[in-house]
């Protein structure tokens, strides 16, 4: 995370992402439901690149109450953490996505922001 330029910020409850100039997202914090992006649910006490991103430009993030959202330059939006009242937007009703997941519902859909 040194050395890296911090293009955006968002906090949630408990957990904060971070995306840097080169589209890659970090996160940090307590790791319930998996709402930070590592496939676990650790918490971190320092920024972690979600590596699930690899490959990726990710051009914007947000962070809720229990989950994370991001926004690929490819126009996907990708969804992970805590899935309870369908707030991830996945058919399967995952309770817990330990893993970011794209969301296939928006998928020929031309979305421009996204805020969890």
């Amino acid at each position: 995370f040194a050395g890296q330029r911090v293009v955006a910020v968002s906090a949630g409850d408990g957990h904060s992402l971070a995306l840097t100039a080169d589209g890659a997202v970090w996160s940090w914090g307590r790791g319930v439901y998996g709402r930070l992006g590592h496939g676990d649910t650790r918490q971190r006490l320092h920024p972690k690149k979600v590596e699930a991103f690899a490959g990726r430009r990710v051009v914007a993030v947000s962070a809720g109450p229990g989950h994370s959202l991001a926004f690929t330059a490819d126009g996907a939006v990708w969804s992970w953490g805590f899935g309870g009242h369908s707030r991830l937007g996945h058919s399967d009703q995952q309770f817990r996505q330990q893993l970011p997941k794209k969301v296939e519902a928006f998928a020929g859909q031309r979305v421009v922001a996204v805020s969890a």
